[in-house]
């Protein structure tokens, strides 16, 4: 599985620079973009200060250094925004779509973050652990469930629109929307219940791969200057990633997936002193 957490890890990384380049380059908060909604405050400077910040936490997600507190803080951050920016307009989510979509891709990213989290360990802890106490494998793990379910509703409920995404050369459109939409609903069931947690997340992470491959690509290509098809296919990927990584979590029960580079240990103290403890 490790192997399989280092792609997800990768994936995952690259998406997050992605969008931190978006903003960086817009200045401005963008509806298409899945990490804050378009009216939230603040821009340009924040606009600015957030694709840097993005930047940097993919960059140590990717080498590995300090990465587990940069999971953390993306996992937090798009977890505070679906709650308190968000939801400043629930009657959109609730009635709308492409709101509902755009709040719960950023549900997603959240999840993502808190899973891989809990897959690192800070380097200073060599005790087991076990995903049932790992609270960011947990929380990932209920945020992911609850958004799969969700976009697999959604292709029940906009089936005709979805349809238009698929390339012409693959038949049977319909046929597809309801498969995949049935696939989210199951998937998400199972990680929930633990019953083939681990097969149905590799699943969703190899579907995910294929969308970017087949669906997503192919668009950026025909459109290369729309930034919505872009983010659109670095969702995808970012949610590949974050599906492999799940399903490593899932599978790995008794220690830490990954070791992240925080610098030399330090030294344990005696027993009659203070015990230093990993967070």
């Amino acid at each position: 599985m490790d192997k399989l957490l280092h792609f997800g890890r990768i994936c995952f990384s690259i998406s997050i620079a992605f969008f931190g380049a978006q903003y960086l380059l817009y200045g401005r908060f963008e509806g298409g973009l899945p990490l804050v909604p378009p009216w939230t405050p603040g821009a340009p400077a924040l606009a600015y200060v957030l694709g840097a910040a993005l930047i940097l936490s993919a960059v140590s997600i990717a080498t590995l250094w300090n990465a587990r507190y940069s999971a953390l803080s993306i996992g937090t951050l798009l977890l505070l925004s679906f709650l308190f920016l968000h939801s400043l307009h629930a009657s959109s989510i609730l009635h709308n779509g492409t709101d509902r979509t755009r709040a719960f891709e950023g549900l997603t990213l959240s999840a993502i973050a808190f899973t891989l989290a809990g897959t690192l360990s800070n380097g200073r802890n060599s005790q087991a652990q076990n995903t049932t106490t790992n609270w960011p494998i947990t929380l990932g793990r209920f945020l992911f469930t609850f958004s799969m379910i969700v976009f697999g509703a959604q292709h029940f409920m906009y089936a005709a629109f979805i349809a238009t995404l698929i390339p012409a050369w693959i038949p049977v459109h319909l046929f597809w929307v309801y498969f995949s939409g049935t696939g989210f609903i199951v998937a998400g069931l199972s990680i929930a219940t633990g019953i083939l947690a681990p097969l149905a997340s590799m699943g969703l992470g190899l579907m995910f791969l294929l969308w970017f491959l087949l669906l997503h690509a192919p668009r950026v290509a025909a459109s290369p200057r729309n930034g919505n098809e872009w983010t659109s296919a670095f969702v995808a990927l970012a949610v590949s990633g974050g599906s492999f990584i799940l399903a490593a979590a899932l599978a790995t029960t008794t220690q830490p997936l990954a070791k992240e580079k925080s610098g030399p240990e330090r030294p344990a103290f005696p027993r009659n002193q203070e015990t230093y403890v990993a967070k």
